[in-house]
């Protein structure tokens, strides 16, 4: 992975964890650093669940979009499910 990739993912990381949170109402809770972990981690839970799942939302950039879209919505959920005993 060069240099330029990793960037990408953190932008891309960055506006998905932003939206994640906005869609669950966590946003005045989280930081730009901690919207790019959601994003990042959204991203490999969305491209781990939706498989097993069958769900497949295709290749290109806004299906791995959609994809981590997803994954960071669970995984606000499941920490939201945590924090106050249900998912917001």
């Amino acid at each position: 992975m060069d240099f330029m990739s990793l960037i990408i993912w953190l932008v891309v990381g960055g506006i998905v964890g932003w939206l994640a949170s906005l869609i669950m109402k966590t946003d005045a809770q989280q930081g730009i650093v901690l919207n790019v972990v959601v994003g990042v981690l959204g991203g490999v839970i969305g491209g781990w669940l939706l498989p097993r799942v069958g769900l497949s939302l295709g290749g290109g950039m806004l299906g791995f979009f959609v994809t981590a879209l997803i994954g960071a919505i669970v995984l606000l959920a499941v920490v939201n499910l945590f924090r106050r005993g249900r998912p917001r």
